[in-house]
């Protein structure tokens, strides 16, 4: 089996229960947050939204620099709809996945690296990075998100399982 053929069954569940999870979230919510030191709903989604992006990153670089000749990095705007970030969730996964399905094995067990400001901060194969870097860091916002929508009464939706807003096996 492709190392890819191994990804993109779960890059693309993952995927689908995340966007299902961010469409939920009304407009009006966006400026939720649980505690002065978490994010807003808002700035969760924002995040979210950008994580794909850096599998895209991944695939098609050696490395990326996150500050680059010591250049501050500066977050992207705080979506301010949830349309918006839905459609940038979906063309930041469909880059992500075009990316992951063109890609030979070898490409996957290629090192690559993460750095500030020159600094190496990751170095680790391009499979390791996806699946951690990636899909995991993925899944654990998701997983804050579904936190926040319980907590600001929006229904929790199926994600592996019933939740106790919705579904049942």
């Amino acid at each position: 089996m492709a190392i890819k053929d191994a990804l993109l069954r779960e890059f693309d569940h993952e995927a689908a229960t995340t966007r299902k999870t961010i469409e939920r979230i009304p407009d009006e919510k966006l400026s939720f947050q649980p505690h002065p030191k978490s994010f807003t709903m808002a700035g969760l989604i924002t995040h979210l939204v950008q994580i794909p992006g850096w599998g895209t990153i991944t695939m098609t670089t050696d490395e990326f620099d996150i500050e680059p000749d010591g250049k501050k990095y500066v977050p992207p705007p705080e979506f301010t709809s949830t349309q918006a970030a839905v459609e940038a969730f979906d063309k930041n996964i469909a880059a992500c996945r075009a990316g992951l399905d063109s890609s030979e094995d070898s490409a996957y067990t290629k090192e690559w690296r993460i750095k500030k400001n020159g600094e190496t901060r990751l170095a680790s194969p391009r499979a390791v990075v996806m699946r951690s870097f990636v899909m995991n860091h993925l899944i654990h916002h998701r997983g804050q998100l579904t936190v926040y929508l319980r907590l600001a009464g929006i229904s929790v939706p199926e994600i592996y399982g019933p939740t106790a807003d919705e579904g049942s096996f």
